[in-house]
């Protein structure tokens, strides 16, 4: 369909498409193509798509449409037209980097909120004009209790990564914001996978919406080499280290299951002499965005991640991710090697598994409906004399649809908080004919 179809012939407005040809695009990406006409018709809609394959753009380039089009009756301060939750920082933040991108010949005005920085600024741009809000739903909550937001006149609410919203315990947030909003309003629910709690909220939520699901439900992109190597948990970070040397690995995304078990897995790279940083909750705004802009810029080789991470990095070309210990729920293994493999690009995903970890290797393979290859590394000589084992990261299974921690107060001031080989020679081409950024 999107062979098709090009950006010229969607009827976007003309500010919107100069903004599409300044970025070099000109073809829609499957769920693009499908997607923005829909939304443009004014209905709901539930939208699910393999990550990297352009889910933001997807609905970000018909809601700048329809906003631009029918300028609102009356503009009050802090109250916006369209609100965009999202479950992370990170995934926020580029959220509304897309709204600015595609944006940035018109007159909306957009912002973005979220928890772990200071929450004045964001009291600041709330007294003045915003027609777009990107928000996680935690700190969207507390301006609603400091009456320092108005959502009475959202007119499009859009849910991004709603399944990784669920996982993540938001629910119960999500409902209470949801009650504070207009009933008369659009609604686009956007995920990565379709799950039965995701198809319960859809149906609560959306009223006879349209449908539009590129790929398989739960698969791996074609474009990712996966593959397995077998080794003790006490050798897991030898290895890693030997991978990135011995292949010359430029750009290398590794997740941890814990967020002490990335501290002291970076804290180890950096002292085998491969810089490396770790992001995960527990560390400052400030901390992780530094980390993230050096690791996009290639300053960073290596960033050491949770889960927290697993949606939301928009890399291009990001040629390699390690799984150092696998997660407890197999779709989030779908979620973390999504990372690589973007628009179109080629990339490699391997998992550092454990004996112990072999039933989550068989969970996630049979998610997958095909067996990971595993590959021996020949070159890898273990070291002789190793210090006692850390103790291991938890293995329980993680609860779905968990309640969240009661929230703390606001804050105002930011909280530390193919032939087939081992090279990893990949050399990913890019292309620029489909909108990517941010899914």
């Amino acid at each position: 369909m999107s062979n098709q179809i090009t950006f010229a012939s969607l009827n976007l407005a003309e500010p919107i498409m100069r903004a599409i040809v300044d970025a070099g695009y000109t073809t829609p990406t499957p769920v693009q193509a499908q997607a923005i006409p829909q939304v443009l018709a004014g209905g709901d809609l539930l939208a699910g798509a393999q990550t990297g394959t352009g889910k933001t753009a997807g609905f970000t380039l018909p809601i700048l449409h329809l906003l631009h089009t029918k300028p609102a009756a009356t503009s009050r301060a802090g109250r916006p037209r369209c609100l965009i939750l999202t479950p992370t920082r990170e995934l926020a933040a580029q959220v509304e980097e897309s709204v600015q991108t595609y944006g940035k010949y018109l007159s909306l005005k957009s912002m973005v909120m979220f928890g772990g920085v200071n929450i004045n600024p964001q009291i600041k741009s709330l007294r003045g004009q915003v027609d777009i809000l990107v928000a996680t739903p935690g700190r969207l909550l507390d301006h609603v209790g400091q009456k320092t937001l108005d959502l009475s006149a959202v007119e499009i609410l859009i849910l991004d990564e709603a399944d990784r919203m669920l996982d993540m315990g938001f629910i119960r947030d999500i409902r209470k914001i949801i009650a504070l909003l207009p009933k008369k309003r659009q609604n686009l629910l956007f995920s990565a996978t379709f799950s039965d709690e995701i198809k319960t909220l859809a149906d609560g939520l959306l009223h006879n919406p349209g449908y539009v699901e590129v790929a398989r439900r739960n698969t791996t992109s074609e474009l990712v080499q996966q593959s397995v190597h077998m080794v003790a948990q006490k050798l897991k970070s030898h290895l890693l280290s030997h991978l990135i040397k011995h292949n010359d690995w430029k750009q290398v995304l590794v997740f941890t299951r814990t967020k002490h078990g990335a501290n002291r897995l970076a804290e180890k790279l950096n002292g085998d002499g491969i810089p490396a940083a770790a992001i995960h909750g527990n560390k400052s705004q400030s901390a992780r965005t530094k980390a993230l802009a050096q690791f996009k810029d290639g300053s960073l080789p290596v960033l050491v991640a949770t889960d927290i991470a697993a949606r939301g990095l928009d890399i291009d070309m990001l040629p390699h991710v390690v799984n150092f210990e696998l997660p407890n729920v197999a779709e989030d293994y779908v979620h973390r090697i999504g990372r690589t493999g973007r628009a179109g690009s080629n990339g490699a995903a391997i998992s550092l598994v454990d004996s112990e970890e072999l039933q989550h290797l068989k969970n996630i393979e049979r998610l997958i409906k095909h067996q990971i290859e595993r590959v021996a590394i020949d070159s890898f000589v273990p070291p002789t004399h190793l210090p006692p084992e850390a103790p291991r990261p938890p293995q329980q299974n993680q609860r779905r649809n968990a309640q969240p921690a009661p929230r703390k107060p606001a804050s105002n001031q930011a909280q530390p908080a193919k032939p087939r080989n081992t090279s990893g020679s990949h050399q990913p081409a890019m292309s620029k004919t489909s909108v990517h950024r941010g899914r």
